[in-house]
């Protein structure tokens, strides 16, 4: 078994019902997991063999190594 090196984010909800969507890598990108998350709670994540991307969706600021960034909520028209 080889050991998992992939990077990490860190998502911080900013508030209630943040979802976190895990995708698949390979041929076909599929959903393989998801969690929610509510205002002031934090979940790391690392990206495996597995997993090849991460969907943030709702307020919550994302760390990687690359920095923070803030996700938003899209504004209903």
């Amino acid at each position: 078994m080889e050991p998992i090196t992939g990077d990490y984010i860190m998502v911080k909800a900013l508030e209630d019902g943040v979802t976190i969507i895990g995708l698949t890598r390979g041929k076909d990108t599929k959903f393989h997991h998801s969690e929610k998350l509510d205002q002031g709670e934090v979940m790391i994540a690392q990206f495996t063999g597995h997993t090849s991307a991460i969907k943030v969706r709702g307020c919550a600021e994302v760390f990687t190594k690359l920095g923070k960034t803030v996700s938003q909520r899209e504004e209903q028209s």
